[in-house]
Parts: structure tokens; C-alpha cells; sequence
């Protein structure tokens, strides 16, 4: 793993390239406030928008972040296996 990524931004059981795990520690980073939005994460991150959806749902298939689908724009937040995650690694 990397020591200049966030300890969720690397997955398991695939290719973690360095511009993924950069993406993903930006957008884990701009979630650390709290739930977003995918349009205001982008921003935040400095990220495409279709960057940011595709690394979501990467991060969503390894149970890291969720989305709040109960109305439209979806809100995406951290999990708490992801928050364990972060603890057992700083810990």
C-alpha cells in the first residue's frame, strides 16, 4: 500500500494504479466532512464528474462508501466498515 493514499483508496482484489488510488484518496477526503453529493465531490476533488461516479461505485462494491438512493441527487457518505477500516489503520 501506498503511505501517500488514504487507507480505503486501495482495493482489494484488483489493479490499484497509481491515478486510481489518487482519485480515490480525493474523493474519501472530500467525503471525511460528511455526506456529499457526486457533483460537489468533483468539485471539491478537482476530479471529472464520471471519474468521481465510477470510483464511487468501485468504492461502493467494496462496501468503503454507500449512497443514500431515496431521492435524487444522491448523497454519498462512508460506511462504517470504512471508518473501521481508517481506524485500524491509523491505529
Amino acid at each position: 500500500m501506498y503511505k501517500s493514499h488514504h487507507p480505503n483508496a486501495y482495493l482489494h482484489g484488483m489493479r490499484n494504479i497509481k491515478s486510481g488510488l489518487k482519485a480515490r484518496t480525493k474523493i474519501l477526503l472530500a467525503l471525511e466532512d460528511g455526506v456529499s453529493t457526486a457533483r460537489k465531490i468533483s468539485d471539491a476533488a478537482g476530479i471529472s464528474y464520471a471519474s468521481v461516479l465510477h470510483h464511487l461505485h468501485l468504492l461502493r462494491r467494496n462496501r468503503i462508501v454507500d449512497v443514500s438512493a431515496s431521492k435524487a441527487p444522491y448523497a454519498w457518505r462512508v460506511t462504517g466498515l470504512g471508518h473501521g477500516r481508517l481506524s485500524e489503520a491509523k491505529g
